[in-house]
C-alpha cells in the first residue's frame, strides 16, 4: 500500500493509521479519505490486525475540511468529496474490528466527526475539539448528528452544533464525548494499552459483539435484535476457538485457587 496523506504502521496485532498532512494540521482532502479507505481494507482483510487506531502527525488530529481546496471546488467537485468523506465515515462506524481514536490536538469539523464514527476516542488533556460549521456556513457531516447525540444527548449536542464552540480534552471527558483524557505525552501509550487489552480477545466475538452494537443503535427493531444475539452467540461457541478459550478460562482460575491455598 502506498499513501500519499497516511502513514500506516503495525505493531503486532495493532494497526495504527496517522493522518500525514501536518503542514496544514491533516486538514483533510479527498486524497485523504481514500487512502483512509484503503487503508482500513488492508486493515480488514489481515488475519494479524484485531484493532485499529487512528490519530494524527504533528499537533493535530484533523483540522477538517481543506478550506483552501474547497473555495476553488465547483459543486459537482464538492458533492464528489463529500461522498468520499461519507463512504469512509461508513467503513469507520461498521468496520468489523474495533476502532480507537487517540486525539492528539486539534480535532475539528469532519476531524472530530472522523473520532466520533470510532468506537473508543482517548484525547489528550489539551485537545481542542468541536464543530465549526456554523461559523463557516456549512454543516455536519459523517453520521456527526446521530453519533454525537448518542454519546452526550442531544440537549448537549445542540449546544455545541448551534454555538460552534470548542471543547479541550477534559470537558470531552466529561462530558462523555471521549471515554478518557490523558496528557498528550501518555496519548499514545494509553490508546496502545487499551488496544492491547482488546486486542487479547477473540477476534471473531468482537466481530460479532460490534455488529449487533450497530444494530441494537435503531437499525433493527428489538425483536429482530435479540434473535441476533441467539445466532451470534451460538455462531460464537461452536468454533474451535470457543473450546480453547474455555481450557484457558479453567486452567487460569484453577492457578488462582492454588495460589490462595
Amino acid at each position: 500500500m502506498g499513501f500519499q496523506c497516511i502513514i500506516y504502521e503495525k505493531e503486532g496485532n495493532i494497526a495504527i493509521i496517522r493522518l500525514n498532512r501536518p503542514h496544514v494540521l491533516n486538514a483533510m482532502n479527498k486524497q485523504l479519505w481514500l487512502d483512509l479507505q484503503e487503508a482500513l481494507e488492508g486493515a480488514r482483510v489481515d488475519p494479524a490486525i484485531k484493532v485499529v487506531i487512528i490519530t494524527g502527525e504533528g499537533r493535530a488530529f484533523s483540522t477538517g475540511a481543506d478550506l483552501k481546496e474547497s473555495k476553488t471546488r465547483t459543486l459537482e467537485a464538492y458533492r464528489d468529496y463529500l461522498s468520499e468523506l461519507q463512504e469512509a465515515s461508513r467503513k469507520i462506524i461498521r468496520f468489523e474490528k474495533p476502532t480507537i481514536a487517540a486525539i492528539n490536538g486539534y480535532a475539528l469539523g469532519s476531524g472530530y466527526e472522523l473520532a466520533l464514527a470510532c468506537d473508543i476516542r482517548i484525547a489528550a488533556e489539551e485537545a481542542q475539539i468541536g464543530s465549526p460549521e456554523a461559523k463557516v456556513t456549512s454543516s455536519v457531516t459523517g453520521g456527526a448528528m446521530r453519533l454525537v447525540q448518542d454519546l452526550i444527548g442531544p440537549a448537549k449536542a445542540r449546544e455545541l452544533l448551534f454555538t460552534a464552540e470548542y471543547i479541550d480534552g477534559k470537558e470531552a471527558e466529561r462530558i462523555g464525548l471521549v471515554n478518557k483524557a490523558v496528557p498528550l505525552e501518555q496519548l499514545m501509550e494509553e490508546a496502545k494499552k487499551m488496544a492491547s487489552k482488546i486486542a487479547k480477545n477473540s477476534a471473531f466475538s468482537l466481530k460479532m459483539i460490534k455488529k449487533g452494537l450497530l444494530m441494537a443503535r435503531g437499525e433493527v427493531s428489538l425483536e429482530a435484535l435479540m434473535d441476533y444475539e441467539v445466532e451470534a452467540c451460538l455462531a460464537c461457541v461452536s468454533t474451535k476457538e470457543r473450546q480453547e478459550s474455555l481450557k484457558e478460562f479453567e486452567n487460569r482460575k484453577r492457578n488462582s485457587k492454588d495460589e490462595k491455598k
